[in-house]
């Protein structure tokens, strides 16, 4: 297979051209590629007026065969961005053979490295527990399903059917149920956000490609799977989720919703068992391995584990506010005045400064289109965060701008050696900003930030949210460290963006949940200092997103399948 790079079409034009483009460089006909597949598209408006959409593609053909010939028709005929490639896909390496055909690995036999029935019963004597159900455990738990080892899935939360009802519910008016709402539930807490599926890890294409064909399978667009910026949309997100579990459990996965683990039981280090809760009784159940991927709002249990022993860490993360700008804006400034904007994705962006204090201050969690919501699990705390639907139809533009913090900054823990001092930290903006609004969330205009004057009127841009908001004073609710780095940062966004520093931007608060402020320590094995517990995905501290959270699930899985 032959990868081509820098193809160029103009917005508009059909991908057909593709083809012809692909053979021209190639030197040859178009009849001569056996085929031609998308594996990335981009915009490049560097130089407006001039957009262009930029693919990457991977073709076949007719004529060569086998990487040499590839490779040797390239240099002969001095082909530029072109590369001869051995296109590799993932497999969970334990599957055995007699439930190939009915286990989501149809017609790759020959990739499967097949375990004997004998140790296939061994293995599965005692079934794997995955706490949690958010995209590290529905991961870990749709490889496992498929391999015959039969899973059980504790989650604290509900169904992604029921969970969907609490949550617009509670954006409604109503009261917030503390187990089912925008953190808890079926889904984790990517299920309410944009579902953004682009990552940093490196050196896992196979697993990631892996990932995205298992979205596009269970409901998402197949345009995830080349999108430079892939993204799902939480309305896919609902019809995906729920089909990930009907599969799990028509592959002998059991699944417990509203069933929340309490404890740990373990005997000499090693992990024997868990106690869980479901409709106000206590259960217990004998365990050897535990995919632990609770979420980062999981305080609760990160109290819990540390009662019991397990080495966990603190770790830096970032807090700020969510800025709102017209999308039309940010169209504007990416692409030009000119642009054919129907032809082209709603603009995206990603920005960086340096603040004149030394604090690293950034975008996050950018939602073309999208929505600020309420994203609160806890009574009398309040932290939002940001959502798309798939078409990106909204009026505005989100995204957090965070300043990077560290244990070194939580001067108000009276123990230094507390590790939960960055939860504490959390804990404190959350209640303060509950406070602020009275439980909606407070809306700032940049320019009154600047001042620190209260908003009591805004300019032409109006909050998209999802949940109550209320004008109030965000200037109040953060050390000065941030609030100085947020007013150096954003001046100089707006030197990138055009408006981003505009006086009746929208600043909303508080962003505090980026990721989780502690890691929970887990050996080469992926096991922690409990055996047999293994800690995954966000929450655990160990991924920045979906992706990279499915993938964790994955690793974990194949960790728990070589133990044994």
């Amino acid at each position: 297979m032959i990868l081509l790079r820098q193809i160029k079409l103009h917005p508009g034009e059909s991908r057909d051209k593709l083809l012809e483009e692909a053979a021209q460089i190639l030197k040859i006909s178009p009849y001569e590629i056996s085929s031609i597949n998308i594996t990335r598209e981009s915009v490049d408006a560097r130089k407006k007026p001039d957009i262009f959409l930029v693919y990457e593609v991977e073709v076949t053909v007719s004529f060569l065969s086998g990487i040499k010939r590839e490779e040797g028709y390239i240099k002969k005929h001095h082909i530029k961005d072109t590369e001869a490639i051995e296109k590799k896909e993932y497999s969970f390496p334990y599957v055995s053979s007699d439930q190939l055909t009915q286990v989501g690995f149809p017609d790759k036999a020959e990739k499967i490295n097949f375990m004997p029935e004998s140790e296939l019963a061994d293995k599965t004597h005692h079934r794997p527990v995955i706490v949690g159900m958010g995209p590290a455990g529905l991961f870990c738990a749709l490889v496992l399903s498929r391999a015959g080892f039969n899973p059980i899935i504790f989650e604290r939360g509900k169904c992604v059917e029921e969970r969907t009802v609490d949550v617009e519910h509670f954006w409604n008016g109503d009261s917030l149920n503390t187990e089912s709402n925008v953190q808890f539930g079926e889904g984790g807490a990517g299920a309410f956000s944009d579902g953004k599926l682009n990552t940093l890890v490196k050196g896992s294409k196979d697993i990631h490609r892996f990932v995205l064909s298992e979205f596009v399978r269970f409901g998402a667009l197949e345009e995830i799977m080349y999108s430079a910026k892939p993204h799902v949309g939480t309305d896919v997100l609902y019809t995906v989720i729920k089909n990930m579990r009907e599969e799990i459990i028509n592959n002998g996965g059991e699944v417990h919703f509203s069933s929340k683990v309490k404890r740990f039981i373990s005997k000499n280090g090693n992990l024997t068992g868990l106690v869980y809760e479901h409709d106000g009784q206590d259960f217990e159940i004998e365990c050897d391995r535990v995919c632990l991927a609770i979420g980062h709002s999981s305080r609760d249990t990160f109290r819990e584990l540390q009662s019991e022993n397990v080495f966990m860490q603190p770790k830096p993360f970032a807090v700020g506010v969510r800025m709102e700008h017209p999308q039309s804006m940010i169209n504007i400034s990416q692409y030009g005045e000119n642009a054919p904007f129907s032809k082209l994705p709603v603009a995206p962006y990603k920005l960086t400064a340096k603040a004149a204090n030394g604090r690293n201050v950034y975008s996050f969690c950018m939602c073309p289109g999208g929505y600020v919501v309420n994203a609160s699990s806890e009574k009398k705390r309040l932290a939002i965060n940001g959502m798309s639907y798939a078409k990106r139809e909204g009026v505005n533009a989100n995204s957090a701008i965070v300043v990077n913090v560290s244990p070194e900054d939580f001067t108000e823990c009276s123990d230094a050696n507390d590790i939960f001092c960055g939860m504490h930290f959390q804990e404190r903006l959350e209640e303060d900003a509950y406070m602020l609004s009275g439980g909606k969330i407070p809306v700032q205009t940049y320019g009154d930030f600047l001042t620190g004057r209260t908003t009591t009127s805004l300019g032409d841009i109006s909050p998209c949210t999802k949940g109550e908001y209320a004008l109030s004073d965000l200037r109040g609710l953060f050390p000065e460290f941030i609030n100085e780095a947020l007013i150096s940062a954003i001046p100089q966004f707006g030197r990138k963006i055009k408006g981003f520093d505009r006086a009746d931007a929208l600043m909303m608060g508080v962003e505090s949940r980026t990721s989780s402020p502690l890691r929970i320590v887990r050996d080469e094995t992926l096991q922690s200092s409990i055996k047999g517990l293994y800690p995954c995905g966000e929450g655990a501290g160990y991924a920045g997103g979906i992706t990279s959270a499915a993938i964790d699930g994955i690793r974990v899985a194949e960790a728990i399948a070589k133990k044994g």
